[in-house]
């Protein structure tokens, strides 16, 4: 069982309009509403997969209500944290040319007991856990240093923990150690305080991460692929892609794809891009099912090609 723990989950609202034109009445053409949030896609992804999740996340008012009907029709078991805050809605508006604009609302502010309960929550939930993957920004309430006080406490629990996050966040949780950190390009270049415009910079600044305390870094390097980098050695990792739809939710595909694989070396790494490539050629933040992978896309090499250009240099 894979256990996701999303501190600040959301009821995300789509609206499909022809363009976006300020001042004007606008009618929608579509629209849908998911359950949104990093770890929310991490487990839906796992449970697209046929494997067993677990969804920590606090949840409260009528769209915190809405967000554990939509996961539980997905087939994701819920451990709510009730929260007396109403769950945060975020509107996106997608355009007919394929441009997309983003609401996210702040969300609740979580109280020191809401705090707690969501430790506890874990804590309870992390017994029967292959993995913990903790995942998304922190709500108000929560200080940068929540998770490193999470990854503290699944460590002397001992279980195995990722971690999907970044800024002070992701800075103050190194020290523990966390088994796995997931960052794109944007930022690991963040972490690091440097631009990266090839492979090998990408490479160094994942071994930075790791002297920071990181045992293992997945890093997304969008059409570049993705690198692993532990104390195995490092791995590079690409698939063909016949056309991209939507790379919503791609990266929280990807993380779902390392855990189901065991979460180390390149056979972890090899379904990793696979899973990310699949769900960037599927519509919206839809997840990739067995029959949607194409392992045979997918290269993995120890031999990291470092002099490589990225084709989305971070600067």
């Amino acid at each position: 069982m894979i256990l996701t723990v999303t501190p600040n989950p959301s009821l995300d609202r789509t609206y499909e309009v022809p363009s976006l034109d300020r001042g004007e009445v606008i009618r929608a053409t579509g629209e849908r509403m998911d359950p949104g949030g990093k770890g929310v896609n991490v487990s839906r992804a796992v449970a697209a997969a046929g494997q067993r999740t677990v969804a920590v996340l606090p949840l409260g008012g009528a769209p915190g209500a809405l967000v554990a009907d939509l996961l539980d029709a997905q087939g994701i078991e819920v451990a709510p944290v009730p929260v007396a805050g109403a769950t945060r809605s975020n509107i996106a508006l997608a355009e007919a040319d394929g441009v997309l604009t983003k609401i996210n609302a702040p969300g609740p502010e979580l109280t020191e007991v809401e705090r707690e309960l969501l430790l506890e929550t874990v804590r309870q939930q992390s017994r029967e856990a292959s993995w913990i993957a903790c995942c998304g920004s922190l709500p108000r309430g929560l200080a940068p240093s929540w998770y490193a006080e999470l990854v503290a406490r699944t460590h002397a629990a001992g279980a195995r923990i990722a971690l999907d996050t970044s800024g002070p966040a992701l800075l103050a949780a190194l020290r523990e150690r966390p088994d796995v950190v997931k960052p794109n390009a944007e930022e690991l270049a963040e972490a690091v305080g440097r631009s990266l415009a090839t492979v090998g910079d990408a490479v160094k600044a994942a071994e930075e991460l790791r002297e920071m305390g990181a045992r293992a870094v997945l890093a997304s390097l969008g059409a570049d692929g993705q690198l692993l980098v532990s104390d195995e050695g490092a791995w590079f990792g690409s698939a063909r892609v016949d056309a991209v739809r939507s790379n919503v939710g791609a990266g929280d595909s990807s993380l779902a794809g390392f855990l189901i694989a065991g979460g180390s070396g390149p056979e972890a790494l090899a379904s990793a891009v696979a899973h990310g490539a699949a769900a960037v050629q599927l519509p919206g933040s839809v997840m990739p099912t067995p029959r949607d992978l194409d392992p045979a896309a997918v290269t993995v090499t120890a031999d990291v090609p470092a002099d490589r250009m990225l084709k989305e240099p971070v600067t």
